[in-house]
């Protein structure tokens, strides 16, 4: 049994508790440890520019102002991150954790606060010296900005042109699919780094707009989510 002694105000119990509220996001003073692959690509998310996001800080869902790159979680419906050991509450890259992980007392959020939405790393600042890849993903966001998505989506939900709407989201949608297809098929990228370079697909993310994907008779069509 632990000692009460042993319990010490303001000193970390290693309970998991923070880890288990989902993956840090990435800042610049991260960069070293994912080129070097302690933080391989593959346990990576993007929630891209633009893309609605719950901060933190302000408690509210905005678009996001940069890319945000976080580590993946445990598994669709567990958000603890993905380099939880469960079994014996411990970190597996521990040495390289991010710098969000290394700032966070629970006792005391102030320094993670302030620079929480500071230097945040992007994906353009880990695929510099790899051009092609680089400019596949401007490209993808170029095609499927969550700017535009938001405009297509205002115009489906209040019925403003919303059959030109819906085609050019479609249109959108069916890009981003074929381009992760493609990018596995063809390129042999590994699978596990799409969500790192395209970020989560708009088939999903549409719902944060209030859409959804719909059977109309033959065709496959958005229709507002009620």
């Amino acid at each position: 049994m632990l000692e009460d002694s042993a319990i010490k105000k303001n000193q970390c119990r290693r309970c998991g508790t923070c880890c288990a509220k989902g993956g840090p996001a990435l800042h610049l003073a991260d960069r070293e440890a994912v080129d070097s692959g302690k933080i391989p690509l593959k346990c990576l998310f993007t929630i891209r520019q633009g893309e609605p996001a719950y901060d933190n800080i302000r408690r509210a869902i905005a678009p996001a102002a940069t890319d945000i790159i976080k580590i993946k979680a445990a598994a669709d419906n567990d958000a603890t991150c993905i380099f939880l050991d469960q079994e014996r509450v411990g970190c597996g890259i521990y040495e390289a954790r991010p710098v969000e992980c290394r700032v966070l007392t629970c006792w005391d959020t102030r320094a993670i606060m302030a620079m929480y939405d500071q230097a945040r790393l992007t994906r353009a600042d880990l695929l510099a010296r790899l051009p092609g890849l680089n400019d596949l993903v401007a490209e993808h966001q170029e095609r499927c900005g969550y700017q535009q998505v938001a405009l297509w989506a205002e115009r489906i939900r209040q019925g403003q042109d919303a059959e030109q709407a819906v085609e050019t989201l479609l249109h959108a949608i069916r890009y981003d699919q074929s381009l992760r297809q493609v990018s596995v098929a063809r390129a042999h990228l590994d699978a596990g780094l799409l969500e790192f370079l395209f970020g989560r697909p708009l088939s999903v993310t549409i719902r944060m707009f209030r859409l959804k994907l719909a059977k109309k008779g033959e065709q496959v069509t958005i229709v507002p989510v009620l």
